[in-house]
């Protein structure tokens, strides 16, 4: 019964307002309806009223698709509408910065980084700024999508690993538990035993050697060099020339024989 009585009323109360309008009614429900490019419109007030009219209908889209009972095909549906709507809305946005307004874009980007950029509202973003709202986030597909580009966020950059670079890395702090001045003190101790151990058998052979120049022995042999050249037999120049004429015989004959 309620009914019919609702519609006459709708139908008395867009009468009257026709007829408060005139002939302007036309061109006023014209302006009353958003353009399809933001570029058409020439007022800062419409501008952000449309603005507002858009992030209504996302947030609409939004709360519907949270439902996953919906079905595959109009979740789909749903969330290429929310992505068309953010893409309007950027557009809006910059409409209206052009004529005179504030900048939506870069108060929303501050906002979104004081937030920390949270996914779990935003939707996840997938490639080319694609995103993924409510129930479109677990439909085939789209899991293994952000599964393996997950994987490829997990590997480790440049900038990670300079993040664990600490002085330790670079020795810096290798002396500050004193067990590495421990150990270098006892092998430059064991080096300068060594060292000393040497010098004093040079000094011994150099004065060794004075004596043994100082004494003048047997035979015309003077000095421990005179000594050690007695002791050798230095072999002549004819027999060093009968042992290569040999040598060289016996190659001859082999290389005959093969």
């Amino acid at each position: 019964m309620a009914r019919p009585e609702e519609k006459a009323q709708a139908m008395l109360n867009k009468w009257t307002k026709m007829r408060e309008q005139g002939d302007n009614y036309g061109e006023i429900q014209a302006s009353l309806k958003r353009p399809y490019l933001a570029s058409l419109c020439e007022h800062l007030h419409d501008a952000e009223k449309f603005r507002r009219q858009i992030i209504r209908e996302i947030s609409d889209s939004v709360s519907k698709i949270q439902n996953a009972g919906l079905g595959e095909h109009a979740i789909r549906d749903l969330n290429d509408k929310i992505n068309k709507l953010l893409r309007e809305k950027y557009h809006w946005n910059r409409r209206i910065l052009e004529l005179n307004g504030p900048n939506y874009n870069r108060i929303e980007r501050m906002e979104q980084l004081a937030e920390g950029d949270d996914q779990t509202n935003a939707g996840l973003v997938g490639s080319g700024g694609y995103r993924y709202f409510g129930a479109a986030k677990d439909l085939p597909g789209v899991k293994e999508l952000f599964i393996r580009r997950s994987a490829k966020l997990n590997k480790r950059k440049r900038g990670d690993i300079y993040k664990y670079i600490t002085p330790d890395y670079y020795g810096l702090r290798d002396e500050e538990d004193g067990v590495l001045l421990h150990i270098e003190k006892e092998a430059s101790k064991k080096r300068k035993d060594a060292l000393e151990k040497k010098r004093q058998e040079i000094r011994k052979f150099k004065e060794f050697a004075e004596s043994d120049d100082e004494y003048e022995g047997t035979g015309g042999v003077t000095g421990a060099a005179d000594a050690i050249a007695s002791h050798i037999a230095m072999p002549t120049q004819e027999i060093v020339k009968q042992t290569v004429l040999k040598k060289k015989k016996q190659e001859l004959l082999q290389n005959l024989t093969l």
